[in-house]
């Protein structure tokens, strides 16, 4: 079917078929499950070089199933190293000049609550890049479209029925959803991104842990049918609205297509479709004749599996961690992102297993602190909600005094939630309980404790590695890092740079040496030699090189000795591994 494209724009990503091949009998790490966090998955590991594949038991992905929409600058940076970012720009479905910030209001056609915000200047204060609104469909079609190209094979209709790890590589057995065939799989790993429910986890053995929700959401998708007279040519992209009877997003996923929240219900509610699409006309504000394309239930609730690892099988995105919505696919990314580099040196020599339980160590915590975050967020929200709704949301059509006085109550209300901000969910990925990164004294103690509403960038190992411009021309830090290792050099001992580079050569790693000659780079290195990972996490930093020199740091770095911190923050090293 030829593309689709609206009178105001905007591609129609309605579905994406997977391709319908039959899975080779051996890769060097299967990944199942065809999601956006899966497919990114494939897409790290081809990039290092790592034979991969990806198997799922559907043959397509639909639209009106979207979940994540809004991709933070962090995500963005990933897309961007990956080579993908102006691909996934293109891929709008909606116009951009929707896009207008998050507006909080009544309805979307009715009364803003708070002023609408300007410029996200708090973002651009931490990074280069800015955030995006594009469906799940969207991403997967150019994340399939990349794989095809560098012949990586995706393969739909082949459920996962049994796993074995046999301790030297993972005997997978899949089966043809069509012809019932049985194939078995042979992999060094394997990585499970196949969703909340995940098979992968359920065979491996892993459980999970974290607190039962206690009321349910519904998420729906709606189509307006051409609604232009009724909403306007370009109406705001991106709602919170709150009124009386609806309340929660209401997000354009295309210029026909809209993912609308309902609820909060009682966990055992089975409300009818009518009713449904009554909150949803509540949230648009006028009476639109719409069409109920989807309903999906969610809760505000944190599952999280009790390891991310169990031998040669690894968890990645909602397989390994399900919580209160928001920022739930950007977290997955950022799984595959610190498991992708770590793999690729496994497999090819250069790391140890310690390697691969970082990635247990240093995520599991992580979403940890994010997901308590978000839960206690989502709480806090619906103590909001029940004042804003004591206090009685005006009907739009009332622009009496009392209708005004109310409003303004609670705008001020929604502006004293601080629950809006949260730059230390984006950017402090820190991880710092880590035997694969080689802490300064006493860090571990003396650090700033983590804070979902504050950031500062902070190149300390452990935490993510800012980038900056490193020339007048626009060149930046990540650009100029790539996918490998890097060197940042501000000052410190001029024989740093060379052992590193020299020691690195040696073990056949490649290593990017930059020395930050322009100020905005050296303004946020100012001083000494600093080691960043290809996650884009300092590993190590100093200005002169340790007992053991540059081959003891990437020991350490690379999982070939076994670290652990004490109780000061230091890290106490053990028999090299094998």
């Amino acid at each position: 079917m030829p593309e689709q494209h609206s009178a105001t724009g905007g591609r129609d990503v309605h579905t994406v078929h997977f391709p319908s091949t039959t899975p080779s009998v051996s890769t060097g790490v299967l990944v199942v499950g065809a999601g956006p966090v899966g497919l990114a998955a494939a897409v790290e590991l081809a990039a290092r070089g790592v034979p991969v594949a990806v198997v799922d038991a559907a043959r397509s992905a639909a639209l009106v199933r979207a979940g994540a929409m809004g991709h933070s600058p962090r995500v963005v940076e990933h897309f961007r190293r990956w080579g993908l970012l102006h691909r996934i720009r293109a891929e709008w479905t909606f116009p951009p000049e929707w896009n207008r910030g998050i507006r909080l209001a009544t309805s979307l056609v009715g009364h803003d609550l708070v002023p609408r915000p300007a410029a996200d200047a708090e973002r651009a204060r931490f990074s280069l890049a800015r955030p995006i609104r594009r469906p799940q469909t969207a991403l997967q079609r150019v994340f399939l479209d990349h794989l095809r190209q560098h012949d990586v094979p995706v393969c739909g209709g082949w459920r996962v029925d049994a796993l074995r790890d046999t301790g030297d590589g993972v005997d997978t057995t899949v089966v043809s959803t069509t012809t019932g065939e049985t194939r078995t799989i042979r992999s060094a790993y394997v990585v499970g991104a196949d969703g909340g429910s995940s098979t992968v986890r359920r065979l491996a053995g892993i459980a999970r842990e974290g607190a039962y929700a206690d009321e349910k959401m519904f998420r729906l998708v709606v189509r307006t049918g051409d609604a232009t007279d009724r909403l306007g040519p370009a109406p705001s992209g991106t709602n919170i609205v709150f009124n009386q009877r609806a309340s929660g997003f209401l997000a354009a996923i295309s210029t026909h297509e809209w993912r609308v929240y309902a609820g909060p219900y009682p966990l055992d509610a089975q409300p009818t479709d009518a009713e449904l699409l009554a909150s949803a006309r509540a949230a648009f504000g006028v009476d639109l004749d719409l069409e109920l394309a989807s309903v999906t239930s969610f809760y505000q609730a944190t599952r999280i599996a009790e390891t991310f690892r169990a031998g040669r099988v690894l968890l990645a995105g909602d397989a390994a961690h399900v919580r209160t919505p928001g920022g739930n696919l950007g977290e997955g990314f950022g799984d595959v992102v610190n498991l992708g580099w770590k793999l690729a040196a496994v497999l090819a020599g250069h790391g140890g297993d310690a390697l691969l339980d970082s990635y247990d160590h240093e995520r599991r915590p992580h979403n940890w602190r994010v997901a308590d975050h978000a839960l206690d967020r989502a709480r806090r929200a619906r103590d909001t909600l029940r004042a804003i709704r004591d206090i009685g949301v005006p009907d739009d059509t009332d622009t009496g005094p009392d209708a005004a006085r109310r409003r303004a109550e609670i705008g001020a209300l929604l502006a004293g939630d601080r629950g809006g901000d949260a730059p230390g969910v984006t950017y402090d990925e820190r991880y710092d309980a880590s035997g694969v990164i080689w802490y300064e004294p006493d860090q571990l103690t003396s650090d700033t404790p983590w804070a979902a509403d504050a950031y500062v960038d902070d190149p300390r190992p452990g935490h993510r590695a800012p980038d900056a411009y490193v020339d007048p021309w626009g060149d930046t830090l990540y650009d100029r890092l790539g996918d490998d290792l890097g060197l940042l050099v501000a000052d410190g001992d001029e024989a740093v740079a060379p052992a590193f580079a020299a020691e690195a050569a040696a073990r056949g790693l490649r290593l990017s040496v930059v020395h930050l000659t322009h100020s905005a780079a050296r303004d946020v290195y100012s001083g000494g030699v600093v080691l960043v990972r290809p996650d884009q996490h300092v590993a190590w930093r100093g200005t002169t090189l340790p007992a053991g020199g540059a081959a003891a740091v990437l020991d350490r770095v690379l999982g070939r000795s076994t670290v652990a911190p004490d109780a000061a923050g230091a890290l106490v090293a053990a028999a090299p591994a094998t």
